[in-house]
């Protein structure tokens, strides 16, 4: 069996976790905002993700000789061991519901929002409960500076989201000092709604707010992005606009390669039709607390893993080994694959925020994006075995160092789904601020590792 003891590759194996576990829910992101649903994708995920947790038992776990005090994957299969596999499954089932929370805090608050409550809650959590449970493993002077980093860092997130919150919504406010006619066009445009294809051309104007992007009709977008190909201008419109709404000019937005572009009005109008999940009407705080709900969850999955390999409350029977991290993360995502299984088949038939219904029949022949589910379920079992590896070796405490997903998360938000774009000069600075606290709390808590005995 394949064992890492060193500080090095421990360290290493960290790395190597965060931008894993940071990256997988991209791929969920991508998928819902195609509009595939998100109980197909789950589904997809949870097989890729156990058939890892196969792949490293039967090739690390049983790699090298096999002996009493340290026996191989298939010899742990018959042991008196179920104190730790019990602990092993708990974790499994606390790591499915936080992830199943994860996909619809996703739809609502956006992947650089959730990765930082949840991760903030899993560390402030799982790290104190993991460094009692390794008798003080890794240096508490260390150790508990880098989570009050995280703490700091989840309170500049909160005020950076409310920044650009307000950002999003000034988008789709018409402005309090408009004309007449500027008000006129709002209420008029959808009775006038029609396209006329040949007056396109990139001088047309897109007025900001929501009622007035009903004067054009959006063509068929690019689905990996959301944004929008086409406008179609509502003909007539433009010479009365510019007649006697020109002292707005500051106010309006012309229709040219921009207008599209990921944070704008338009892209955020095009999106809401073609994603899976609506989220207008949901309040933002519902997805703060689904968000929140999966910090609670991952505060919880990696301390049940660490009982189960290290066996702390000494229930395991005398002479009986510990189980492996190989064999712990097998139970662990068999548990795993149950839950997901049985919830998501559910949730095919009794759907949840307005999802429609779906079957099985459905799920087996809808190939779109099932490539994506299950790379997202591959980079996320390889990112939970190196943290499990990584933990053992160092110290599960400095091993929640991985859940700084924002590190990686808000690199995806902003590069493949327009988070945080067209937002004010406040909302950066913040944006800045929070991810260079998470960077300094990642560093620290890798520092405070220490080689298990």
């Amino acid at each position: 069996m394949f064992v890492v003891t060193d500080k090095a590759s421990a360290i290493a194996l960290m790395i190597v976790s965060l931008w894993c576990l940071g990256s997988w829910p991209a791929f969920f992101n991508v998928l819902e905002r195609r509009g595939r649903l998100p109980q197909h994708t789950y589904l997809d995920y949870a097989i890729s993700t156990y058939l890892i947790a196969c792949f490293f038992a039967l090739t690390l776990g049983q790699a090298g000789p096999s002996s009493q005090s340290s026996p191989n994957f298939i010899d742990q299969l018959g042991q008196e061991n179920l104190p730790s596999v019990l602990f092993a499954m708990l974790g499994g089932m606390a790591l499915c519901f936080g992830n199943i929370s994860m996909q619809y805090s996703l739809a609502l608050v956006g992947i650089s929002l959730t990765e930082v409550v949840s991760a903030s809650i899993a560390v402030v959590g799982g790290t104190t409960v993991n460094y009692f449970l390794d008798e003080g493993l890794n240096k508490a002077s260390i150790l508990f500076p880098g989570v009050g980093c995280f703490l700091v860092a989840v309170i500049i997130g909160s005020f950076c989201h409310a920044s650009n919150d307000a950002d999003t919504k000034a988008k789709f406010v018409l402005p309090s000092d408009a004309g007449p006619a500027y008000k006129a066009l709002a209420e008029d445009a959808p009775e006038n709604r029609q396209s006329d294809r040949s007056s396109r051309r990139s001088g047309e104007v897109l007025l900001r707010g929501k009622s007035l992007l009903e004067q054009w009709s959006v063509g068929k977008g690019d689905m990996e992005t959301g944004a929008p190909q086409t406008y179609e201008h509502v003909s007539g419109k433009a010479p009365q606009l510019y007649e006697h709404v020109s002292d707005k000019a500051p106010q309006l937005h012309y229709l040219d390669e921009s207008s599209s572009a990921a944070g704008s009005a338009a892209y955020l109008e095009h999106l809401e039709e073609t994603r899976a999940i609506k989220v207008r009407g949901h309040s933002v705080m519902f997805g703060l607390g689904i968000a929140f709900l999966t910090g609670l969850c991952y505060a919880l999955f990696s301390p049940l893993f660490n009982l189960a390999v290290n066996d702390q409350f000494h229930l395991l029977k005398p002479g009986v080994p510990h189980l492996s991290v190989y064999a712990t993360f097998f139970y662990f995502s068999t548990a795993f694959f149950i839950v997901a299984v049985s919830l998501n088949i559910f949730f095919l038939y009794n759907p949840v925020m307005g999802l429609p219904k779906s079957s099985l029949s459905a799920y087996v022949v809808d190939f779109k994006g099932r490539h994506l589910a299950v790379i997202a379920g591959l980079v996320c079992g390889f990112g939970n075995v190196c943290q499990f590896m990584g933990g053992q070796a160092a110290g599960y405490a400095a091993a929640d160092a991985v859940q700084a997903l924002p590190l990686v998360g808000t690199l995806w938000g902003v590069l493949l789904f327009g988070e945080y774009h067209r937002s004010s000069r406040k909302t950066y600075m913040l944006l800045g601020a929070m991810l260079f606290m998470f960077m300094l709390a990642v560093v620290i808590l890798i520092a405070s590792s220490t080689e298990r005995c």
